[in-house]
């Protein structure tokens, strides 16, 4: 009787998929903080949807008791179901895409910010002409808000520098990587031959250490032994590229994050960095088996119009920091 009852309230709630899903991130990141952001909620939405599904269940499925918090064995339990359930969706959701009277009728698509506008109209003319997409939604950001829109489903491909290689159903393909370029004010002309000779005339404008490129970019000047104050941080590019072409200081970007600064004609210098130099990569990210061939093409058309945009805003420096897959 008792399992009757616990079925019939499982079966009964509306909000099952939505706690069901609340209740795997909160499994995977091992904290009800962090699952509530990369699914675009609060914390106390969160909260409130683990607290309705276990009610549900009429049992415990997390220890909060320790951190990074626990499942208890009714959780493990709890979350092979849940994996297995959610998976089903979207296997459901997968196969009417296809049912449709084109393949692929809806398409949300996340871009890094500073691409976005290189990659917009080539891929717009990609998915319509190729692929018959009528509702393409397009979201421009950096790579921690791909993973959320991934982990939300909302988003179905993301134009990214982080593959999420600890993210399991996913398909990936490479874009391009880059090398790091140094970037000075065109009107500078002093020493330029270290770092250090420059940081004595300048001071280094850098993307936040909550970003992922200003992390890259501190743990490399760690690795060079150079203490640089924090003189001017900011979270995007354009920001950046602007303090610098006024002479404000000089910054350490990848090509593709310059392109935006190019194209408005900013007065900026590059050169190839006067140590060793480290580089990133662009990947197009998607969920597996679900679009057929359009990730893979969106990679190519990626690869080639950024490589092209680039040699005609940048020339030689710029194209020689590129390398394709």
């Amino acid at each position: 009787m008792m399992q009757e009852k616990l079925s019939s309230r499982l079966l009964s709630d509306k909000n099952l998929v939505t706690a069901l899903e609340v209740f795997v991130a909160i499994a995977e990141t091992r904290q009800v903080t962090r699952a509530a952001k990369l699914l675009g909620i609060t914390q106390s939405a969160a909260s409130q949807q683990l607290a309705s599904l276990e009610e549900a269940c009429d049992a415990r499925l997390v220890d909060r008791s320790v951190r990074p918090l626990r499942l208890t064995q009714a959780g493990e339990l709890c979350l092979r179901h849940a994996q297995r359930i959610l998976n089903s969706i979207e296997d459901l959701a997968t196969s009417m895409r296809h049912e449709g009277p084109r393949p692929i009728s809806v398409l949300r698509v996340g871009m890094l910010a500073s691409i976005a506008t290189t990659l917009t109209p080539p891929l717009v003319n990609l998915t319509k002409a190729d692929f018959g997409v009528e509702d393409l939604t397009l979201h421009a950001g950096q790579s921690g808000d791909h993973e959320a829109l991934l982990r939300s489903k909302r988003a179905d491909l993301v134009v990214t520098s982080n593959p999420f290689y600890d993210m399991d159903g996913l398909e990936r393909h490479d874009v391009l990587t880059e090398t790091f370029l140094l970037v000075l004010p065109e009107s500078y002309r002093g020493p330029s031959g270290s770092l250090s000779d420059i940081l004595d005339n300048l001071p280094l404008v850098r993307f936040a250490a909550t970003t992922s490129v200003g992390r890259r970019t501190e743990q490399h000047l760690r690795r060079l032994k150079l203490a640089v104050p924090r003189v001017i941080q900011a979270d995007r590019s354009s920001m950046v590229t602007a303090c610098v072409a006024q002479g404000l200081g000089f910054t350490i970007l990848t090509p593709s994050l310059l392109i935006d600064g190019f194209v408005e004609q900013m007065p900026l210098s590059l050169r190839p960095l006067p140590a060793a130099s480290f580089s990133r990569s662009i990947t197009v990210v998607a969920r597996a088996g679900e679009l057929g061939d359009l990730p893979e093409q969106v990679a190519t058309m990626a690869a080639q119009s950024l490589t092209d945009q680039i040699t005609r805003q940048m020339g030689p420096v710029g194209r020689e920091a590129l390398h394709l897959p």
